[in-house]
């Protein structure tokens, strides 16, 4: 449009001057004067040139403006095709953010350097330096737990974790892998969690947070026993520990915070630990209920009953393991005090044997076995990172041999320590420990264990 009216306006300019010029002619010359054919065919030449050149401007004009058209439409074309991938990547590294923060990955790692003076003594005969029923003499570093923790959170109420457990002792120059944890848990409220598969049982743990110094040793119930029996006499078979720090099941579980607060566990499970997933026609049952009346204290009673996992098809007859707990125990910023107690009854025979062998119908004149003990323990942290700690075990080990006679093995266990706190996730203690065991009268052996060195735990 601008073109036409431009050229229009070219027209009307060159008309006006040509009129212009011929009426100062006519003014000037009086006496009609004409065009000559040449003058004008000049003049209508200038105009066609004049067209062409608005005509060359025009179509410069109408290219440009449709490259620009193409331009605009290329660029958005470019922007839209540019906004998906990012959109997309945005997506991408949102959904990222959101795992990263949702999960947490963690490792605990128990480790030791010491030396250890193992002796025994049999029937008769003076006791001996040597090696066995969990103990080798020497000095060795041992790691003996590393625990890699990997914990989801899907929303507000399900999340998940997953716990792995190694260990590795330089004096067997062995190394195992177990999956300690692994679990779906849905917390619906502070008094109701449940949590599907390998899971923390409801005393072990529950006690080892109340003593303080796992990576020293273990608690009472977790202790490994090594004065049990195998076959039918007392030949230090090695009872193993009174209960499973965690099992395959389903565990429900709850607490409140602060004074007058109370706390609770079930466990259903399948009775022979977490290493061991395995099937049985029967299942374990453990429970916890605590009270605590002041936020530093608790008062905790537990119990266990079921046929730890040995109840099968085509299987010996079986009996009911049971134990029954109780913990009352103290821990503030500065002390550390409890006392956990224990009784067991068919522990170690769950089998029903009958003259050494085992089958259907056979619970006349078999083995029972039971066993007692407590756990004295005590630490003071006298300065920052400093803290002095002790420990006692008792356990007194009864059996029913096949002559229905009764025997009794005997374990006392003591250590003491100072423990230092280098970093926020990293403690050492420099700790001596003795471990003796009396076997029965009818054959009696004993075991003495003196161990003394350093304890570490790494936590992140």
């Amino acid at each position: 449009m601008r073109s036409k009216l431009l050229t229009v306006a070219i027209a009307a300019g060159l008309g006006v001057t040509s009129l212009s010029a011929m009426a100062a002619t006519k003014q000037q010359q009086p006496a009609r004067v004409t065009v000559d054919a040449a003058t004008l065919q000049q003049l209508q030449a200038q105009l066609a040139a004049l067209q062409a050149q608005v005509a060359d401007l025009q179509a410069k004009q109408e290219a440009q403006a449709d490259a620009q058209v193409e331009t605009a439409k290329a660029v958005n074309d470019v922007q839209v095709a540019s906004a998906k991938p990012a959109d997309e990547l945005a997506k991408k590294l949102d959904a990222l953010n959101k795992l990263v923060d949702n999960t947490k990955i963690g490792g605990t790692m128990f480790f030791d350097v010491t030396n250890q003076d193992h002796t025994e003594k049999g029937v008769t005969g003076p006791s001996t330096k040597k090696d066995g029923h969990g103990s080798t003499n020497g000095t060795g570093f041992d790691v003996k737990r590393f625990y890699l923790t990997v914990d989801h959170k899907f929303d507000d109420v399900w999340s998940a974790n997953l716990t792995t457990d190694f260990s590795y002792q330089s004096s067997l120059s062995s190394t195992s892998l177990f999956v300690k944890k692994a679990y779906v848990q849905g917390k619906f409220d502070p008094l109701f969690t449940v949590r599907f598969g390998a899971a923390d049982m409801p005393w072990i743990p529950f006690v080892e947070k109340w003593y303080g110094y796992r990576y020293v040793e273990n608690t009472i119930t977790d202790r490994s026993f090594e004065g049990g029996r195998s076959g039918g006499t007392a030949t230090a078979g090695g009872v193993g520990a009174f209960g499973n720090s965690s099992d395959w099941g389903i565990h429900a579980l709850g607490a409140t915070t602060g004074d007058n607060s109370v706390n609770y566990q079930l466990s259903v499970v399948n009775g022979r630990g977490y290493r061991n997933l395995s099937r049985s026609k029967s299942v374990d049952t453990e429970g916890r209920f605590g009270y605590s009346p002041i936020e530093q204290m608790v008062i905790a009673v537990g119990g266990y009953t079921g046929k730890r996992g040995n109840d099968v098809e085509n299987g010996a007859d079986t009996r009911t393991a049971t134990r029954g707990d109780a913990l009352v125990a103290w821990r503030d910023k500065t002390w550390g005090a409890g006392v956990e107690y224990f009784h067991t009854e068919n522990w170690d025979d769950i089998l029903k044997y009958v003259g050494g062998t085992t089958g259907p119908g056979a619970a006349n004149n078999t083995k029972k076995d039971k066993a007692d003990g407590y756990s004295l323990w005590a630490d003071w942290k006298f300065v920052d990172q400093w803290a002095v700690f002790a420990r006692y075990d008792n356990v007194d080990y009864k059996y029913t041999n096949l002559s229905d006679i009764q025997e009794k093995i005997k374990d006392k266990y003591y250590n003491a320590g100072v423990s230092y706190d280098i970093l926020k996730n990293l403690k050492l203690a420099l700790v001596y420990k003795h471990n003796k065991l009396d076997g029965p009268s009818i054959a009696p052996y004993g075991y003495k264990t003196n161990e003394v060195g350093v304890w570490g735990m790494l936590s992140f």
